[in-house]
């Protein structure tokens, strides 16, 4: 892992810089790349832009680690007024939740009970998307989507690449018919258990992301996602589904706003299902800092803006 990442997760994981970074107005203007605004309004507006250009669209409410079981609440019934707004604007869009914002670290039984009731609200053909956190909460993520998936077939889990371990919960995961999304990951892991180097998390991806294509095309998988901005990965990615013989719609890329736009938009073009991940609200300090580390060509975008201010 390069310093700079390293130090940037470090920075994600800081109170005070949450606190004080936020203040300033060169910060708050990068972040703008990456969101279109704070509230559900922005979100929504920003999906209607993507529709027109053929793109789909994945919300998430940003926040985590919620341990106020009230919070845990209102997150919850956040999440169900924008499945409300998706139906009344005739979206293409689905969600994508947290499950430590749906009150994981307070109990798993709650946190079920929140998922279960975003999950039974949403419309039967959408997803409603399960992210992956840190890895200390990978097995209990894994065990609520199981039990969530054995009575709702619209509810999919995000994968991370980096993980050794990630191998073996995709082949656990197959024959359950999940829908799954495959990203890099973005947290501070340690090298006992993530890999350190980006060629062999890139390898990783991409081996991955072949069985998720090969389970696709036998039934085994609903979905086969590839959350990534890597477009040699993509590229590469493709050109395996090409060789299977897969209809372009089949063929899926989720993306962040604001990155890799161009991209998003030759995917779409193109006939492939291309959907962005839009994400919205105030406490966006650790999200965004994760996204820096990510691609340190966004340090440079908010580099600029400090001489841009």
């Amino acid at each position: 892992m390069s310093l700079m990442r390293s130090l940037l997760l470090a920075a994600s994981q800081n109170r005070w810089l949450r606190d004080h970074a936020t203040q300033y107005s060169f910060v708050r203007g990068t972040v703008s790349r990456f969101m279109p605004g704070e509230t559900l309004d922005d979100a929504l507006g920003a999906a209607e832009a993507l529709r027109r250009k053929k793109i789909g669209t994945v919300f998430t409410h940003l926040g985590e680690n919620i341990k106020d079981r009230a919070e845990a609440q209102q997150v919850t019934e956040h999440y169900l007024e924008v499945l409300k707004r998706i139906r009344e604007n005739g979206l293409d869009a689905e969600i994508s939740v947290k499950l430590t914002q749906l009150g994981l670290d307070l109990s798993p039984h709650l946190c079920f009970e929140h998922l279960n009731a975003i999950i039974d609200r949403a419309e039967k053909d959408s997803i409603v998307w399960v992210d992956m956190e840190a890895s200390n909460y990978v097995d209990a993520t894994l065990d609520l989507y199981r039990r969530a998936l054995t009575a709702h077939p619209n509810v999919g889990i995000c994968l991370q690449a980096y993980l050794y371990r990630t191998k073996d919960d995709l082949a656990n995961l197959l024959p359950l018919r999940p829908s799954i999304r495959l990203v890099k990951g973005a947290y501070n892991e340690p090298p006992e258990i993530a890999f350190p180097h980006k060629h062999d998390v890139d390898e990783s991806y991409f081996v991955l992301g072949r069985q998720m294509l090969r389970a696709k095309k036998e039934n085994r998988c609903v979905r086969a996602a590839f959350g990534t901005h890597d477009v040699a990965l993509i590229r590469r990615l493709a050109d395996c589904a090409s060789a299977e013989d897969f209809a372009k719609r089949d063929f899926e890329v989720q993306m962040l706003y604001g990155i890799q736009r161009a991209e998003q938009e030759r995917l779409a073009n193109e006939g492939c299902t291309s959907i962005v991940l839009v994400a919205y609200g105030s406490y966006w300090y650790p999200w965004f800092v994760r996204r820096l580390a990510e691609r340190p060509a966004n340090l440079w975008f908010m580099v600029r803006n400090v001489f841009a201010a």
